[in-house]
């Protein structure tokens, strides 16, 4: 039988070497990760900039297919705009421009119906 001592010792010793490799690993998978996070956040901005792009391309078709552009004709605008026709003037022009959109797209599926 082992002394009480050797086997406190050997528990010690063991308990280092478990914690030693497990600092050691957690260490060489930080390093990995430093490795390779210029590549992953360059493949997260370049996903995020082809969202933004097709984003933008539906926006861009959904304007077309009913929206009206900027320069039309669809009621109370009296400043800027953005790109989907949307005054940023005051809230109540905003509101005043939504309801004649609103008026003209009955006005169509009336004239479709």
């Amino acid at each position: 039988m082992h002394a009480p001592q050797s086997l406190l010792q050997a528990a010690l010793n063991r308990l280092g070497a478990r914690l030693g490799s497990g600092f050691a690993d957690s260490a060489a998978s930080l390093a990995v990760l430093a490795q390779e996070a210029p590549e992953r956040l360059r493949r997260e901005l370049e996903l995020f900039w082809s969202e933004v792009e097709q984003e933008a391309q539906r926006l861009e078709t959904e304007a077309g297919a009913g929206f009206p552009a900027d320069d039309a004709d669809t009621g109370p605008s009296s400043g800027g705009s953005s790109a989907r026709g949307w005054s940023i003037d005051s809230p109540l022009d905003q509101i005043d421009e939504l309801r004649a959109r609103v008026a003209n797209l009955s006005r169509q599926l009336e004239d479709r119906g």
